[in-house]
């Protein structure tokens, strides 16, 4: 059988780093994006290969949608050399920023950033990933529990997930005839040090 292979971006911290070690306690060789943080996304491989599995972090800043380009050739180099292969099974769209600002000092600067990271990017380093997933793949998006209820400071936030989250229907129908499935996960509030650990200080 042919090795599974999952891509999950923001990998290296939070949500995405639980995810890369369950996915590869549980058989899947991994390959996890980081923004600027090497160190951690380093110790989060090394815990990978603990458990008997591959895995390889490449640096991928979504803010900068440019970078998507470049990022996707570094991928297929890395499924290549590493692996042997031209495609791979799961790609978990993570990667994420957090900020609490209330909607009347929202700035187009702010809300373009959030654009690039939640939906902007997702949108696209989808698209150029489809022709690398296997047929029977999973594209799993992650969005948020603040698309269902209404938490004052997170509009930017939970607007662009609620793009995702309509997006995903579309991936869901577009793509269910080459056998590849797409679906959201959206969690409430769980303590990690996203958005500066705001969930953590709440409790406090």
């Amino acid at each position: 059988m042919t090795q599974k292979i999952a891509l999950i971006t923001g990998g290296s911290r939070g949500l995405g780093k639980d995810m890369a070690i369950n996915i590869a306690r549980n058989g899947t060789d991994v390959i996890i994006t980081y923004r600027s943080k090497a160190a951690e996304a380093d110790d989060v491989v090394k815990a990978i290969e603990q458990k008997g599995r591959k895995a390889f972090a490449l640096q991928l800043d979504m803010s900068d949608f440019t970078s998507i380009y470049p990022f996707v050739e570094k991928l297929r180099a890395t499924l290549s050399v590493h692996w042997g292969a031209s495609q791979f099974d799961f790609l978990i769209n993570n990667a994420g920023i957090g900020a609490t600002v209330p909607f009347l000092q929202v700035t187009a600067a702010l809300f373009d950033e959030f654009l690039n990271v939640h939906f902007k990017g997702v949108y696209f380093l989808t698209q150029q990933c489809v022709p690398m997933l296997r047929e029977g793949g999973r594209i799993i998006n992650i969005s948020t529990g603040t698309t269902r209820f209404s938490n004052p400071g997170y509009s930017v936030y939970a607007s662009m997930k609620g793009a995702v989250e309509v997006f995903t229907k579309y991936l869901a129908k577009e793509l269910g005839a080459k056998g590849i499935g797409a679906n959201v996960v959206a969690p409430g509030p769980v303590e990690t040090d996203f958005n500066n650990a705001m969930v953590r200080v709440i409790r406090r």
